[in-house]
């Protein structure tokens, strides 16, 4: 019998808040269609994301409509 200890913390997984602060209106449609694959409708909407490379550099293409905010939940 293996003498092997289980870790009982649960693990930390890494998560981004995106907020959207200004509208997609008068907007490029790429802008818009990344606004809608982020999951956000309308201003003040929030959602969280994993923290990977895709979603951080949708992030970044919308900077000027969101916000971003790194967040820690355990799973």
């Amino acid at each position: 019998m293996s003498k092997t200890a289980k870790s009982t913390a649960a693990p930390v997984v890494a998560k981004i808040k995106v907020k959207q602060v200004r509208s997609g209106v008068g907007q490029l449609p790429a802008a818009r269609a990344t606004l809608r694959a982020l999951g956000l409708k309308r201003i003040g909407h929030e959602v969280i994301k994993d923290d990977r490379p895709e979603i951080r550099g949708m992030a970044k293409a919308i900077q000027h409509l969101v916000t971003v905010e790194t967040v820690e939940e355990v799973k």
